[in-house]
């Protein structure tokens, strides 16, 4: 079988041609080619499959082998990958499992279009929110040095969140004006990744509302730098919210399956 592999700010994807949908889909596969000791090694993998009435379908897995919710950066790469294959031009249209996006590509960066944002569950100790993934976003000191992943798999373990379905956890540190750092510990990847693209979604907005960041904020992962632009109306709905960065081809070889 024929792979890609490609990154966005150090979010890394398996990524498979599967508009002749032959790519047999299981669990235990999807798994051992994620795997970073015996496998490819990925945050995820995803199929470029037809769609009817648009460019291409996104279809995206998890680490672990199962089917995933929305992946913003997983989404960008797909979208160069798109555009490396020649399916698209600079710009496309294309549907995924939280729905339609848009994306604009450029040399530099990946443009994609995320979902309208309604509803923020806001508490003193965090916020809540649904980017096309769900997401828990608290703000804390030292960044640098805080263990997320024993703290992020506490939350995404625990109640309320675990009888959900479980939550991705990002924590969160204010650099300056429009600007932060964020740092994610992934469900179904069950570990902290170099960048989160509904992630970091939606701590900007969270900014937005705790700190009054209008229209811009700038995010530090990981793995590089993100931006997401916004707007958010009068009745507090997030709108034309577009995560921004580089996405890029790492290799691509051969393996059997």
């Amino acid at each position: 079988m024929k792979f890609y592999k490609y990154q966005g700010a150090g979010n890394d994807f398996v990524v498979i041609d599967d508009r002749s949908s032959a790519f047999p889909v299981s669990q235990e596969l999807i798994a051992s080619l994620c795997h970073r000791r015996f496998g490819i090694g990925a945050d995820g993998v995803m199929l470029l499959q037809n769609a009817s009435g648009y460019d291409f379908r996104m279809v995206y897995f998890n680490a672990d082998g199962t089917e995933g919710t929305m992946c913003g950066n997983g989404g960008r790469c797909l979208v160069r990958f798109a555009h490396d294959l020649g399916v698209i031009g600079h710009k496309t249209t294309f549907i995924a499992i939280d729905g339609e996006h848009e994306a604009l590509v450029s040399p530099q960066s990946i443009s994609l279009k995320m979902i309208d944002v309604s509803s923020v569950d806001q508490t003193a100790a965090y916020d809540f929110m649904n980017t096309g993934s769900p997401h828990y976003v608290a703000y804390v000191e030292n960044l640098e040095k805080y263990d997320v992943v024993k703290e992020g798999k506490a939350i995404r373990y625990g109640e309320p969140f675990v009888s959900r379905g479980g939550t991705n956890v990002n924590f969160v540190e204010v650099l300056g004006d429009h600007s932060l750092a964020v740092r994610t510990y992934e469900r179904g990847v069950e570990d902290e990744t170099y960048a989160c693209g509904t992630g970091v979604t939606a701590c900007a907005l969270s900014a937005n509302l705790r700190y009054g960041f209008e229209d811009f904020v700038d995010v530090k992962v990981l793995g590089g730098d993100l931006r997401i632009e916004f707007n958010r109306t009068d009745d507090n709905t997030y709108e034309n919210v577009w995560l921004i960065g580089p996405a890029e081809k790492v290799f691509s070889g051969e393996i059997n399956v």
